[in-house]
């Protein structure tokens, strides 16, 4: 039997890591075993239905490397891929639950529904919904009306269900706990529990890897799939994303308490910052799935090789910013310096730093800057705020790094005896400027750190950053005198 997962996700809004994560997971098993990944998307309801998530679904999948088998642009043996346009199949399947007395036709209102529940209340019993009294003269009159009906699937009484979870081992409930359920809207459109079921048993998905959130919809879907008389997928349940050092769940109400302190929770956000895909994938494998302590990085081969379900944890796992931060910087390692300079291009045409497309000139100096920065650009928009000053004449001073740096006696006479030592040197190259500089300190009777730290801050305006000849170098000659220039003045000023 060839295994077949999915992952279902509604196009309500940005994709969250959790559910990248869960995504992941799915196609992990699909990869590892030889079987088939399935995309489907879960948009029957349209009320919170956002426009073009699904091309940002699509998109964010290609970009950290989970491709489906069948799904939307790629279509398959089962589709159609959005349950929008799986109307008839629902449809069919209703019918055949109502010929078979496991669901009915529900004419109450929204007034018997309350009134029932309040009667429940004054009894002290929870609160289950059970079909209403009705006679067959009562259906026949509001058939004959045309009243407005949903389909409810009759829950047996007295049953305990046991799903053998592949992750949480075996769990039971009470069929006595579930009222009756809608399984289609008045309006014929089919709800999840329904619709999910329908579907799996439809695209032969053999295992339903998901969130731990839905095991509470597990088991009316258990009682559907029986009643269609299909066969049970395997069933595993994820443990939710905790807050970082926390077991805490992240919510999505406090988004903007997380970008405050930096914590990134949706897929779109690492793609703006110019993560790299093998980092994020490597860290979401590893969010609550175990192998040995002492591997972190992953290659996407090695993820399919060695992921099995069985090491995947039964606790919440904390989201670790840090963590994820330090795989992005060794995973940058392995970068090619090509690939550095394509992932830096649209951050610097954004800001208008560079021509676009880049000019031959640009090219040549964005490699020289990518060279110089090193392992100090973590991230592909790193190259805005570490090395704006290499490509632009404006010059901005820190003013942590002035007060620390400039504001001393005698550094503004300094500085013009360095333009004149820059003016001098000959040829202007980065072993040369080494020991002109070095030359000068030493004749001048002031120690290195004294000398090339002010002279830092005067060219590029910033306390730290790459080698200094480094940058002497890059911005060549002319400009790094005329930034010395400006910050003399500015000292002046001052």
């Amino acid at each position: 039997m060839t295994l077949r997962t999915r992952f279902a996700p509604s196009p309500t809004g940005f994709l969250h890591i959790g559910g990248v994560r869960t995504a992941l997971f799915n196609w992990l098993l699909a990869r590892h075993h030889g079987g088939q990944f399935i995309l489907r998307i879960d948009d029957t309801d349209q009320q919170r239905h956002v426009e073009d998530a699904v091309r940002r679904i699509l998109d964010g999948f290609r970009w950290i490397g989970i491709d489906w088998d069948e799904g939307p642009e790629v279509g398959g043996t089962y589709g159609p891929y959005y349950q929008s346009e799986r109307a008839e199949l629902y449809r069919k399947a209703a019918e055949r639950l109502v010929e078979s007395g496991h669901v009915y036709r529900d004419y109450s209102t929204e007034a018997e529904r309350t009134a029932d529940r309040a009667a429940a209340e004054r009894e002290k019993r929870a609160y289950r919904f059970r079909q209403l009294p009705i006679t067959d003269e009562q259906a026949a009159q509001y058939e004959a009306e045309g009243r407005p009906f949903a389909l409810r699937f009759r829950v047996p009484p007295g049953r305990t269900l046991v799903l053998h979870d592949l992750i949480k081992g075996d769990v039971e409930f009470a069929t006595d706990e579930i009222g009756d359920f809608v399984i289609v809207r008045p309006d014929g459109t089919p709800l999840y529990n329904f619709a999910s079921a329908v579907d799996d048993t439809e695209m032969k998905i053999t295992h339903v890897v998901r969130a731990e959130e839905h095991l509470s919809n597990t088991f009316p879907q258990l009682l559907v799939f029986e009643a269609l008389g299909a066969e049970l997928p395997a069933f595993a349940h994820i443990p939710y994303v905790a807050e970082p050092g926390s077991k805490a769940k992240m919510s999505k109400r406090k988004i903007e308490e997380y970008e405050k302190s930096g914590i990134l929770v949706y897929l779109h956000q690492y793609i703006e910052r110019g993560y790299l895909p093998e980092a994020l994938l490597n860290y979401l494998a590893r969010l609550g799935w175990s192998f040995d302590a002492s591997q972190e990085v992953f290659s996407r081969d090695e993820l399919i090789e060695k992921f099995t379900l069985d090491r995947v944890n039964s606790s919440p796992a904390s989201h670790d910013q840090d963590k994820l931060f330090w795989l992005e910087g060794e995973w940058m390692k392995t970068a090619s310096p090509e690939r550095k300079l394509e992932g830096v291009l649209p951050y610097l045409q954004k800001e208008g730093l560079i021509a676009d497309p880049p000019t031959a000139a640009d090219r040549e100096r964005i490699g020289r800057v990518i060279e110089a920065l090193g392992d100090r650009l973590k991230v592909f928009s790193d190259v805005i705020k570490l090395g704006r000053y290499f490509f632009t004449e404006e010059l901005t001073h820190e003013p942590d790094a002035v007060k620390k740096r400039l504001r001393k006696d005698g550094v503004p006479a300094m500085l013009a005896e360095l333009d004149q030592v820059l003016a001098e040197t000959e040829p202007y190259d980065l072993a040369t400027l080494e020991k002109a500089v070095h030359d000068y300190a030493e004749r001048s009777g002031r120690k290195m750190g004294d000398v090339v730290n002010p002279l830092r801050v005067a060219v590029t305006g910033q306390g730290v950053g790459p080698g200094l000849y480094d940058c002497l170098v890059i911005l060549g000659r002319e400009s790094c005198r005329a930034r010395i220039a400006r910050t003399i003045q500015m000292l002046g000023k001052a």
